[in-house]
C-alpha cells in the first residue's frame, strides 16, 4: 500500500488488502496506490491518452503463475464520485479495488459481453462482502411535504 495523499480519509490498509484479497487469486502481489488528482491525471495522460484524473487505473505485469500488477486510486475522484453517486466512502473504494482487481486478472468491460461478466463477478465479491450493488442508484430519499 502506497499513500501519496495526506487525506486522512483514506479507508485503512487492513480493509482495502481485505477488499482486494476477495477478488484476487491464491498468490498475488498487487501494490495499491492512493494518489492525488494531479498524479492520476499525468498518469491517465501517459498511460491513456485521457487529460483529466479517472477513479482507478490498472497496471498488470503477469498472471502465471502469480498475479502481479498495480492499482492506482485517485483518492479526490473517488471522494466526488461516492458522493455523487450516494455512497459511502468505503463502498465506492471497495467496488474500485475489486474492479482494479478484476482488471488484473483480464476482466474487461469494452464489449458488452465482457461487461456483464466484469459487473456480475463485482456484484457477487461486493455481496459476499456486505455492499451493495454499485450499479445500481440507490433511491431517491423522498422529500416531506409542505
Amino acid at each position: 500500500m502506497q499513500r501519496a495523499t495526506r487525506a486522512s480519509d483514506v479507508p485503512g490498509l487492513r480493509r482495502l488488502r481485505a477488499w482486494a484479497l476477495a477478488a484476487c487469486p491464491a498468490r498475488a502481489d498487487i501494490t495499491l496506490r492512493v494518489v492525488g488528482e494531479r498524479e492520476a491525471r499525468r498518469l491517465n495522460r501517459s498511460y491513456r491518452g485521457r487529460a483529466s484524473a479517472t477513479n482507478v487505473l490498472s497496471f498488470g505485469y503477469a498472471r502465471a503463475p502469480e498475479l502481479r500488477g498495480d492499482i492506482v486510486l485517485c483518492h479526490p475522484v473517488v471522494l466526488r464520485e461516492a458522493r455523487a453517486q450516494c455512497k459511502t466512502v468505503a463502498a465506492h473504494y471497495a467496488h474500485l479495488v475489486i474492479h482494479g482487481v478484476l482488471h488484473l486478472r483480464g476482466y474487461g468491460h469494452a464489449r458488452p459481453d465482457a461487461a456483464a461478466r466484469m459487473e456480475a463477478r463485482e456484484r457477487r465479491i461486493l455481496r459476499a462482502l456486505g455492499f451493495a450493488d454499485p450499479y445500481v442508484p440507490p433511491a431517491e430519499t423522498p422529500r416531506k411535504a409542505r
